[in-house]
């Protein structure tokens, strides 16, 4: 992985493919490269590094066409270099490839390829499928590409150029996402929709299975196995300005800073203040499998785990209905207990993070109702799943997730009300609920107004290299998050913790220079989290509170504290992360990293 952009047109091509990568560049990556058919031969610029410095090769070469390809890469097999950047060929040159996923068999595949005089130059897999096409072709680009499709165990995003037949392109999925965009006389293929956006609002979500060859004024849509496929052209909802930083100096504040917005959003038409309820769409037609109900399993991976693990507490909490929360990329392996009341629920901010879509597919195939909880429209997830939530988050463009987060939070408070309405929470209750909900949006800006203060701690902390995150029940997950993203964007080692599990073995690493953050707002574990605090105290580590607002003992015991609205204990970590995120974007920066695309992170990982 990690970005492909193709295009086919009457425009030059050249500046197509370079905004369409440093659209994509939020995704992570290490090279990136393009390719493009000229005089009869394809000619391939690539680099290490920046697309900056793609940029400037690029102007060093006079070249023009109007048609190529565009690859940004995140290594999995072979070192970040030049070498290895895509686009890949055969020796020949005759095609050129971009390639997102992993070919299992690569190896068997090469070392035939080489019995037969092929010679390779790169250390990736992906080098592998040019030369297995060139190998199979007869003066048939298209079949030379099935052919070569039905010989390969793995994923693959895939988009070939062939020096033969210049005016077309033709790509392929098989696990990594592909999407077509339809222009008028142009069309592009991509890995993502940031990248074709500014040109089209008309796109073809490609299944696994698919493949298909585009020129300017067509696009023949078809299946690797020769089954017929239906074609529909679906319309991008987002547009240009919400991929844009739109003043802030990166993505990641913008997103923190548009949270009030996002979690009004993921509400937006789903509370009844009336019935004390919350109505979701997308599982409208499963009300007699939500109803019979015996159990759930959510399936995520990163964030997205950690916002099940608050769900897991709100649903059995509220609606008193068991809740297994699984690692998807574990969950996949295992032959696990599914009964036929079990629903499973695959949370993924993209839709298309390999693990959880390979979780979702194991669930179904074990007999369970499979939903999805997603943000990207049209994702895989959403289209596998039998039914689901849509987060309507808005795009987001750092690697960190942050509004995505509290948006996820924000759906499963909605479902577990659903839930426990069904099973006879009184009307009054669902209506205290609902109300607690609505004034959550106001209660974040109050936090993000406190984000010079959390700079002013966050630079105490800038030359640390190891952190604790604190809490209790409902808001022990926060504390893994607090620490996720810390080590995500700063490169400081933290750990979350339940607080009373500090004593099995991490308090071993308190020090005088170890920054303690503990999540100690009012409830029934206050106290002992005060207990959990002396014990840091007492070995002189440095103790950083969230707090409620009229908390006024805290000040007596922390180094910093850090004040919150109060709100209900259900709906209190999307309050506390707030503070979180803000000191890890703070330290962050003041480190000098950057904190949209943090080193060896990809955004959608669609690979294993």
């Amino acid at each position: 992985m990690c970005g492909i952009i193709g295009y086919v047109g009457l425009k030059s091509v050249t500046p197509i493919l370079m905004a369409g990568l440093k659209r994509m560049e939020y995704r992570g990556y290490d090279s990136s490269g393009v390719a493009i058919p000229q005089d009869g031969k394809i000619v391939v610029i690539k680099e290490s590094g920046k697309i900056d410095n793609l940029s400037k090769q690029v102007d060093k070469v006079d070249v023009f066409g109007t048609i190529g390809l565009g690859h940004t890469r995140w290594a999995t097999h072979g070192e970040p270099s030049q070498l290895n950047a895509h686009p890949h060929s055969d020796t020949p040159g005759k095609f050129v490839i971009v390639h997102n996923g992993i070919i299992e068999n690569y190896y068997s595949l090469k070392t035939e390829l080489q019995k037969k005089g092929h010679n390779f130059t790169t250390q990736t897999d992906s080098e592998v499928l040019a030369h297995l096409i060139s190998e199979l072709y007869e003066g048939d680009f298209e079949q030379a590409v099935r052919l070569a499709l039905t010989q390969v165990r793995g994923t693959y995003g895939l988009a070939v150029l062939c020096q033969d037949e210049p005016d077309k392109l033709i790509a392929a999925r098989m696990g990594s996402p592909l999407v077509v965009g339809v222009g008028d006389n142009e069309n592009f293929i991509a890995s993502d929709l940031a990248a074709i956006v500014e040109h089209t609002r008309n796109a073809i979500f490609l299944d696994d299975g698919d493949i298909v060859v585009i020129t300017k004024d067509n696009i023949d849509h078809s299946r690797l196995d020769q089954k017929e496929v239906t074609t529909k052209i679906e319309r991008i909802s987002f547009n240009i300005e919400q991929i844009e930083k739109g003043g802030y100096p990166y993505f990641m504040l913008k997103e923190i800073h548009q949270q009030p917005n996002s979690i009004r959003d993921s509400m937006r038409g789903r509370l009844n203040d009336v019935e004390g309820n919350a109505r979701l769409g997308g599982l409208i037609d499963f009300e007699k499998d939500l109803d019979n109900v015996k159990r759930f399993v959510i399936l995520g991976c990163g964030t997205s785990w950690h916002a099940g693990l608050i769900g897991k507490y709100l649903i059995e909490e509220m609606a008193r209905i068991p809740v297994d929360v699984e690692y998807a990329s574990e969950f996949r392996y295992r032959n696990p207990v599914i009964g036929p009341d079990t629903i499973a629920i695959s949370i993924s901010q993209s839709g298309e993070t390999l693990d959880t879509l390979e979780a979702m597919r194991a669930a179904r195939q074990h007999g369970a109702l499979t939903l999805g909880l997603c943000n990207v429209v049209g994702s895989t997830i959403a289209r596998e799943s039998m039914g689901g939530v849509y987060l309507h988050a808005g795009p987001e463009i750092g690697v960190a997730s942050t509004k995505a987060f509290t948006s996820q939070v924000t759906v499963l408070f909605q479902l577990a009300l659903s839930l426990a309405r069904r099973r006879g929470l009184p009307v009054a209750e669902g209506l205290k609920y609902v109300k607690e909900l609505t004034q959550i949006p106001e209660k974040v800006s109050r936090i993000l107004e406190k984000s010079d203060m959390i700079k002013e701690i966050a630079e105490k902390f800038v030359d640390r290299t190891n952190a604790l995150y604190l809490s209790r029940l409902i808001n022990f997950p926060v504390a893994l998050e607090g620490a996720l993203k810390l080590k995500e964007i700063s490169y400081i080692h933290a750990e979350g913790y339940p607080a009373a599990e500090m004593k099995h073995g991490p308090i071993a690493l308190i020090d005088e220079r170890m920054p303690v953050f503990f999540i100690a707002v009012n409830g029934a574990t206050y106290e002992k989290v005060l207990s959990n605090i002396e014990e840091v105290r007492a070995r002189k580590g440095i103790i950083i509170a969230v707090v409620n607002e009229e908390d006024n003992m805290m000040q007596d015991f922390a180094h910093h504290v850090i004040k919150i609205p109060r709100c209900h204990s259900f709906l209190s970590p999307l309050l506390t992360v707030i503070p979180l995120q803000l000191l890890a974007y703070h330290i962050a920066v003041l480190r000098g990293c950057n904190v949209d695309q943090p080193r060896n992170l990809a955004k959608s990982v669609t690979v294993e």
